[in-house]
């Protein structure tokens, strides 16, 4: 089927060729100038009175440049010959803005290719807040949100975006270390540029909104990655280490409250026991000096008598020696054994 350039309001190729073979048919069938001409004017009027906008699309119909309406998606007509053009605009789909590298092939269920030659890094070589040079690859995904500002109120857009998202990435990744946008501080990075980003867009008018900024990846110049590589590992063993000594603090530390609360215990259990036998034997004293103090001789012989008892009740042989005593042996055995035969005898 042959199509009509909306932007220019002239016919394309296929076009050319139907008219033609249109032509080509009259003049078998020997018919005047005159009415293959009036077939000609009828048939480029036809085709360039509809144009046809996608689900995805929408469609600014524009009359000798000036905007006349929007047109959603469907079959439209239009005025023909160029009186209004249409121009059809993705607004329901997302666009998609590279820095620093392309995507060359990207198909469903297939890694997609990447092509990262060296003139893109003018894109994504960028200056740190520390005088360190790093290389960031990042990708905007943005909206058009409202087609008459996207096309008109902004000279080119599309350069626009660019130039912007660049200037404010730029700006970004200069107030921050290198370290830091290489290791944590992506996240941060991407949401502060994409909340900067969308505030100059919409000051521009330019009816766009972003829905994501994402750095894709982001590392060291080629010429300092194994200093960078070897950076990286000191600190990523310095993490370990770190890490390590506090599982073990964490291990030790409770362990070692357990034995102080433990040892606090044990002290104090035994220092009220110390206390309570004090003051029972105190008691136990003066109840002592207080019998006494009423019999003396009594209480005196009574403590003797008592303490003998406990004295001797633990020894296994007991020997009285007599001094005075002139025989052989001056002294009399009370073993426990021997008691009974001696009682016999």
């Amino acid at each position: 089927m042959a199509e009509w350039n909306q932007a220019s309001g002239r016919s394309t190729p296929e076009l050319k060729d139907a008219l033609v073979g249109i032509q080509g048919r009259f003049k078998r069938l020997r018919l005047g100038p005159g009415l293959i001409l009036i077939v000609v004017v009828v048939v480029a009027v036809l085709w360039t009175t509809w144009f046809t906008v996608q689900p995805e699309e929408t469609g600014i119909v524009q009359r000798f440049g000036k905007i006349q309406r929007t047109a959603g998606p469907g079959l439209h007509f239009k005025l023909p010959f160029g009186v209004e053009n249409a121009r059809l605009l993705p607004t329901a789909r997302v666009l998609k803005e590279e820095f620093g590298f392309r995507t060359v092939a990207s198909v469903p269920g297939e890694k997609s290719r990447y092509d990262q030659r060296g003139s893109y890094k003018d894109e994504s070589l960028m200056l740190t807040g520390d005088l360190n040079v790093i290389d960031v690859q990042w990708i905007i995904q943005y909206r058009i949100e409202d087609p008459i500002h996207y096309l008109f109120h902004v000279r080119d857009t599309p350069k626009t975006i660019r130039d912007t998202t660049e200037a404010v990435m730029r700006r970004v990744v200069g107030n921050r270390l290198g370290s830091d946008v290489l290791t944590t501080g992506r996240v941060a990075v991407a949401s502060e540029a994409k909340i900067e980003i969308q505030k100059i867009l919409t000051a521009y008018g330019s009816g766009v909104r972003l829905v994501t900024v994402e750095l894709q990846d982001v590392t060291p110049p080629d010429t300092v990655k194994p200093a960078f590589n070897e950076v990286n590992e000191s600190r990523q063993d310095k993490e370990r280490t770190i890490n390590r000594a506090q599982e073990q603090a964490n291990r030790e530390i409770p362990k070692a409250r357990g034995v102080a609360t433990q040892s606090i215990s044990e002290a104090e259990g035994y220092a009220l026991e110390r206390v309570n036998r004090a003051e029972g034997e105190a008691t136990r004293f003066e109840s002592i000096l207080g019998e006494y103090q009423a019999a003396p001789q009594v209480t005196r012989r009574r403590l003797y008598l008592e303490a003998m008892t406990g004295f001797l009740e633990a020894m296994k042989g007991l020997y009285i020696v007599d001094k005075d005593q002139k025989a052989m042996v001056p002294w009399l055995p009370l073993d426990s054994a021997s008691q009974p035969s001696r009682e016999g005898g």
